[in-house]
């Protein structure tokens, strides 16, 4: 049976486990622990003195307190998937079952929400780095986000949006193709979307549609690239 542990300081309110909120609420259970560690830092001793003092004692740091001050830490300013956590503990060798309480008691206060993380992750690369659903999926593979959850969160994005992003991306890069042959063109331009993880189809399509209205002739344009 998982032991269950009552930190002092825990945060009880539910957020959204990423961005600001997350760092804050993480930064407030990190200054509310009252170890004797977080204050030697606070005054400014070095980490190796700490880190002497503490073997010196002869009593090893519990393993839950350690798994949530190396949480708490990750998530300070930045937002991690449950995966990324686990696999930090893992790292430090925490034990399994020390780990999995501390995981399931920052999902419980809204400090791990994978589905605010992948949500918010859409959001962000595909308006700012315009990239499509093809390549959303695989970064939020690579960050252990579950099957389901990456569907519901690439799923707001439609053909239409994604289309539209591409056409942006395609007029931006435009001019500094200007000069070249027609078929490098297609290849700079095609290939822009293509790494973005835009489908052949679209990405030959909007290419297309921008080379006519500046006058290229498209014709024989119409085969994969």
């Amino acid at each position: 049976m998982t032991r269950r542990t009552e930190w002092p300081g825990d945060p009880v309110e539910p957020g959204t486990g990423f961005g600001e909120g997350a760092g804050r609420r993480a930064r407030s259970a990190t200054k509310s622990s009252g170890s004797p560690s977080s204050s030697r830092a606070e005054q400014g001793e070095p980490r190796d003195r700490r880190d002497r003092g503490q073997r010196h004692t002869g009593e090893p740091q519990d393993p839950v307190e350690q798994a949530r001050n190396i949480c708490l830490r990750l998530l300070t300013g930045t937002p991690r998937t449950r995966k990324q956590l686990a696999d930090a503990l893992r790292k430090r060798e925490i034990p399994d079952e020390a780990a999995e309480e501390v995981l399931a008691r920052f999902e419980d206060v809204g400090l791990i929400d994978d589905a605010a993380f992948a949500g918010a992750w859409v959001e962000s690369r595909h308006h700012g780095r315009g990239l499509a659903r093809r390549a959303l999926v695989r970064e939020l593979r690579t960050k252990g986000v579950d099957s389901a959850v990456i569907d519901e969160a690439v799923g707001r994005l439609d053909t239409d949006q994604e289309e539209e992003r591409a056409r942006e991306l395609v007029a931006r890069k435009l001019r500094s193709t200007r000069g070249l042959d027609r078929d490098k063109r297609l290849r700079r331009l095609a290939g822009m979307l293509a790494r973005k993880g835009y489908g052949e189809g679209m990405a030959l399509r909007v290419v297309r549609q921008a080379l006519e209205e500046e006058g290229e002739d498209t014709e024989g344009l119409d085969e994969p690239f």
